[in-house]
């Protein structure tokens, strides 16, 4: 029970850090940016949304 609950949330923390990454992308694109600008921002926002997801749960470990 508790593995599942573990992939699930982790599926719905790369499809939130996807969507994310995404809408960086398109935002960048349609302020004018180049492909590459706007593919670096799509991934820094996805490398920040992953990030933020495991701080959030060292937190919460340390405290539970």
């Amino acid at each position: 029970m508790i593995v599942a609950i573990v992939l699930l949330t982790t599926a719905l923390v790369i499809v939130v850090a996807l969507l994310a990454g995404t809408a960086a992308g398109k935002l960048a694109r349609m302020d004018g940016a180049t492909y590459p600008t706007a593919l670096t921002r799509a991934a820094t926002t996805f490398a920040a949304v992953i990030t933020l997801a495991t701080v959030v749960t060292t937190a919460l470990n340390a405290l539970l």
